[in-house]
Formats: C-alpha cells, structure tokens, sequence
C-alpha cells in the first residue's frame, strides 16, 4: 500500500508532531498541581530528560504516546507504508527507554511512565481513576510502576 502522502509531506507533518509540553502532559501536570505535588519538568540533568521530576518521592514519570513507544494495547498500530523503518525506529525507542529507566532506578529513583492510552481513547481511564492511581503510586509504591487504561501495574521491562 502506497503512503497517500509524498515524502516530504509526510516529513513535514512527521515534524510537526510536539515532543513535550504536549496536551496528556499538560493533563498530567495540571494533576500533580492540583494535588499539591512540587515537580520538575523535562530535567535535562537526568537519564531520558524525564518528563516529571517529583523530588519529594524520589519520583519520576514518563508519559509515553502508545504509538512512539510501542505500548501493546489497542492504540498501537505498526504503519503499512514504510513498515521496516517504523519498526527500526519504534525499537530504538522502546531500548532506548528500558536504558533510561534502568539508569534511573540505579541512581534510586522509582520510574512511572503513563501510557497515552490511560489519558485518551475509548478504555481510557476517568479523571478520578487517573488521579487516584497516580497519587497511589506516587505516596504509596516502592517500585517502578506503569499506568496503562487497566489501570496500575509493576513495570516490566519487556
């Protein structure tokens, strides 16, 4: 199947897809405000540029677009077009994380990465859903967490 975009079409548009401060961020932070929360946001002086830095717990969160970083739920689907690049890219993204998180842990932070899929669509989870398991993980949990559209579950490294 032939992409229905030329090159540089689908170049530009690729580009103009944000990296940070996006809209399930955005959700995210307003979360940790609101809950009293101190944080730090896109701290370059740590492994993956995390995208929340909670001093007070030892914390960090991700959030991860399902797509990018290869989440096996129902919002992840591998491209038709061009399916080789896509699946050398998604793979550079998935090791690149389990290396940022292992560094992390290391260092004695507990990770927590938010799936897009726990913010957006249709199995998506409710504000207070969302709100409790965060707090949960954040004032409660020891380890490394993942909050996915189920829910709460320990992190696994795949």
């Amino acid at each position: 199947m032939a992409d229905v975009h030329s090159r540089d079409v689908r170049s530009k548009n690729m580009r103009a897809i944000r990296n940070q401060d996006t809209e399930i961020e955005q959700r995210i932070a307003l979360i940790l405000k609101d809950r009293g929360f101190i944080y730090r946001v896109q701290d370059k002086a740590l492994a993956g540029r995390p995208d929340f830095v909670v001093p007070a717990q030892q914390a960090i969160i991700f959030v991860h677009g399902c797509f990018w970083h290869r989440h096996h739920c129902y919002l992840f689907k591998m491209p038709a077009t061009r399916t080789e690049f896509w699946t050398g890219k998604i793979n550079s993204n998935v090791e690149r994380d389990r290396r940022y998180v292992r560094q992390l842990q290391e260092s004695g932070w507990k990770v927590l990465i938010i799936w897009e899929c726990a913010l957006r669509g249709k199995l998506r989870l409710n504000d207070e859903a969302l709100i409790e398991r965060l707090e949960e993980w954040l004032l409660a949990a020891s380890h490394s967490g993942e909050i996915d559209h189920a829910g709460l579950h320990h992190y696994r490294a795949e």
